[in-house]
């Protein structure tokens, strides 16, 4: 297949291309880094770019949290509205095959259960249980302890801040695109992305990325919170191969399908940030009780659909991928 992937300069999408190239499909790259024409809100690039085009990996996005809500209108322009432009491109071009990078955090707050209650959804955290250092969600009926588990793809979604919100805006533009146009899509809802080429330094960048360069000064990683919150990182490749797999094998005509992309083996924050300075040689992670409001405790993902739907499992563990991560010049 001739594969366009947009973002194919950047992290996640410069591996998806090689595990096109690899497989022995012909990767067409668009993105900005790559060419500053090459901007997917530009619809007569995006166009020509389709131009005998079999199908679509949309990497391209603005990612993380940023600086504030002033971000707002760049993250919409960026992952919307650049969205709608390729998707009514793909409607005319008839090219009817999408994987789409999606993401966890349309969920908001992972899964939790209640001794007393079952299965509850707990709303965003208060200030003045951050400030004091109370970090864990409570049950919204009865303030019971709560115990953390994985979210599976049926999950309600609970967006709770700009990236989170445009990113599963992005999913539903897509699912009106395949019924439409009886085109095929997948979602693939990434967990926490490491590995090569990680962006450094910049307020869109992941945790992983801020130890990193942390310990590259000499300095000791920062852990917000109390280090205990849980996540699932995922390493960069085995997420190309997941690209691959969804581009192999599409859902029926007119339907998209929602994946969690995960590893299957949650971590704390702390332990990635202990995992990463034992491996980089550097000084011990500190845990400062510091918090950005918008961050949720627990989320962590039951990728069963994915091994199941497409026969993909992740093939780099924890371990190795934190000390390859740790060694990246």
């Amino acid at each position: 297949m001739r594969v366009l992937v947009t973002g194919g300069a950047g992290f996640i999408g410069s591996h998806v291309v090689k595990a096109l190239a690899d497989s022995g499909h012909e990767p067409v790259v668009y993105d900005v880094r790559a060419d500053p024409a090459a901007d997917v809100r530009d619809p007569d690039a995006v166009r020509r770019a389709l131009a005998g085009v079999d199908a679509v990996c949309h990497q391209a996005a603005m990612v993380g949290l940023g600086t504030g809500f002033a971000d707002a209108p760049e993250y919409v322009s960026r992952n919307d509205l650049g969205t709608a432009v390729l998707l009514a491109a793909m409607a005319e071009a008839g090219v009817r095959r999408l994987v789409l990078a999606g993401s966890m955090v349309v969920y908001g707050e992972g899964r939790y259960t209640c001794p007393r209650h079952g299965d509850v959804r707990p709303g965003p955290r208060a200030v003045p249980d951050l400030e004091a250092g109370r970090f864990e969600p409570r049950c919204p009926s009865c303030g019971s302890a709560l115990s953390p588990g994985l979210v599976t793809e049926d999950a309600p979604t609970d967006p709770r801040n700009v990236y989170a919100a445009t990113k599963l805006a992005q999913e539903h533009l897509a699912a009106s695109w395949a019924r439409v146009t009886d085109s095929q899509a997948v979602s693939l809802r990434y967990h926490n992305v490491y590995g090569p080429g990680m962006p450094r330094d910049t307020p869109y960048a992941g945790v992983a990325s801020f130890f990193r360069s942390a310990l590259a000064r000499g300095e000791a990683p920062r852990v917000f919170e109390d280090g205990r919150q849980r996540r699932d990182f995922v390493h960069v490749r085995d997420v190309a191969r997941a690209n691959l797999a969804a581009l192999e094998s599409p859902p029926p005509p007119g339907t998209i399908l929602a994946l969690n992309t995960g590893s299957g083996d949650p971590h704390t924050v702390g332990e990635m940030a202990h995992a990463l300075a034992a491996a980089y040689g550097g000084p011990t992670p500190v845990t400062t009780a510091e918090y950005r409001l918008g961050d949720v405790r627990h989320i962590t993902a039951d990728s069963a659909r994915l091994r199941a739907e497409l026969g993909w499992k992740p093939e780099v563990s924890f371990e190795e991928g934190m000390r390859e991560f740790a060694r990246e010049e």
